[in-house]
């Protein structure tokens, strides 16, 4: 029983195979048609802080959403480190996501702004990254030096 429960954890599946910036993409054009404009700064921040040197900080959607990529694009190469049968899948849906970060940037309006060029530059790293990393651990794993 735990070798079946144990053979069905340690094979991944398309689920986790699936690019995380995805999401990113995905919230980012869910906004847009929410209303959002990206371009203009929030009328009422999310967050205001004043620090110790006495300056005003603030933080509205656009910084939440590049926080957001960057924690997704730190789990994407987290996930890079382990080599699988589904490493090529993840790298190929990943190369698609980056390929419609691209096409949506340079098509559509709403995608003309500097936090969905920054989430696209995530994507990118996450491509290049990816295979980069997939290739040292595979490279380790079969001990060529």
């Amino acid at each position: 029983m735990d070798d079946a429960l144990t053979s069905s954890r340690s094979k991944p599946g398309i689920i986790r195979s699936f690019p995380l910036l995805a999401l990113a993409l995905l919230a980012y054009n869910v906004a847009l048609q929410m209303g959002h404009d990206f371009r203009l700064p929030p009328a009422q921040p999310l967050w205001q802080a004043t620090l110790i040197s006495g300056a005003q900080w603030s933080a509205g959607w656009n910084e939440v959403m590049i926080i957001g990529g960057l924690m997704l694009l730190f789990i994407e190469l987290l996930k890079s480190t382990r080599t699988t049968y589904h490493s090529t899948l993840e790298h190929i849906l990943s190369m698609l996501v980056f390929v419609t970060f691209i096409v949506e940037f340079l098509v559509v309006a709403g995608a003309g702004t500097n936090v969905f060029l920054l989430l696209g530059l995530m994507s990118l790293i996450d491509v290049m990254g990816g295979y980069a990393i997939s290739i040292a651990v595979a490279r380790k794993d079969l001990n060529i030096g």
